[in-house]
C-alpha cells in the first residue's frame, strides 16, 4: 500500500491498481488479491475456515437460545455486550466435543461431559455482582422436583449496591436442547428478602414442573437489587445489582 501525491485524489481501479481514501488519506494498492466467498466455500485451502465458521455459527446460536430463554429470572440482559460475554463459555464447551469431527462440533456434547457441567457452572456469568460471584449460602436441590433449598443465607457478609435495602432472588429451572433449540424455563416464586438477613433456610418449590424430554436442565439463580422508600420497592439497575449463577447442570 502507498500514498497517492498530486493535487487530484484518484478513486477507483485503473490499471490495475486500486485508488481509495484510507481514514482520509489518498492511498493506492495492486488490484485483487483477499477472498471471495467462492474461494472460501468451495477451496480445499478454506477447509479450516469454513470449519471454524460452522462451529461458532453454531455456538452463537446455542448462546442466544440459552441467553433469551433466562431473560426473566433478571428482569433483562445484565449488560448490553451479554451475548459476547458468554461466547468464550459456548466455545469452550463446543471444543469439548470429542465424538463429533471438526466442523461439526456441538456444544451438547461438550455440556454433557463432567468437565463441561463444571465450566457452566464455574463462568462468572454476572462478574461485577457480588453476591453472584460469592454465593454466600449453602443449597441443596430436590432430585425428583427440583425444588431449591438455601440454608445458612448470610446477606450482611456480601457488600450490597449503594442504596440497595432489598435483594431478590428468582430460581428457575431452564429445560433446554442446544442441538433443537426448544427450551422451557419453570420458575418459583421470587424470594424478596431485607439485606438485614444474616441466617435462615428457606425452600424455594418451583411452580411448575419441568420440561422432562427435553436434554438439559440448568438450575440457575438470578439476583436483583432494591430499594425502599415507604411502600414501594425501586428496582437498581446498575451492573453490580443484577446477578446471574448456575447452581447446577443435569443431563
Amino acid at each position: 500500500m502507498a500514498r497517492q501525491k498530486g493535487i487530484i485524489a484518484l478513486k477507483g481501479t485503473i490499471g490495475g491498481l486500486n485508488f481509495y481514501q484510507l481514514n482520509g488519506t489518498p492511498v493506492v494498492r495492486k488490484a485483487g488479491g483477499g477472498f471471495n466467498g467462492k474461494t472460501i466455500k468451495t477451496s480445499p485451502t478454506m477447509q479450516r475456515v469454513r470449519e471454524n465458521g460452522s462451529e461458532f455459527g453454531h455456538s452463537s446460536s446455542a448462546n442466544r437460545v440459552f441467553r433469551n430463554a433466562i431473560l426473566s429470572l433478571t428482569d433483562g440482559s445484565p449488560f448490553a455486550n451479554f451475548h459476547r460475554h458468554l461466547m468464550p463459555l459456548f466455545a469452550q464447551l463446543k471444543s469439548l466435543d470429542t465424538l463429533n469431527i471438526r466442523g461439526q462440533r456441538k456444544v451438547s456434547e461438550g455440556l454433557a461431559r463432567v468437565e463441561g457441567k463444571q465450566l457452566f457452572k464455574k463462568f462468572a456469568f454476572t462478574p461485577d455482582c457480588a453476591f453472584a460471584n460469592q454465593k454466600p449460602f449453602d443449597f441443596s436441590i430436590d432430585a425428583a422436583t427440583y425444588g431449591l433449598h438455601l440454608r445458612q443465607l448470610s446477606l450482611s457478609s456480601v457488600k450490597a449496591p449503594k442504596g440497595a435495602t432489598h435483594i431478590s432472588l428468582q430460581y428457575g429451572v431452564l429445560a433446554i436442547d442446544f442441538d433443537g433449540f426448544a427450551t422451557q424455563l419453570s420458575q418459583a416464586a421470587a424470594l424478596v428478602l431485607p439485606l438485614s438477613t444474616d441466617t435462615g433456610s428457606f425452600d424455594v418449590p418451583l411452580e411448575t414442573p419441568i420440561a422432562s424430554t427435553l436434554p438439559f436442565h440448568i438450575c440457575l439463580l438470578g439476583v436483583r437489587y432494591y430499594q425502599q422508600q415507604e411502600s414501594s420497592f425501586y428496582l437498581l439497575n446498575a451492573k453490580e445489582s443484577i446477578g446471574l449463577l448456575v447452581m447446577e447442570v443435569c443431563s
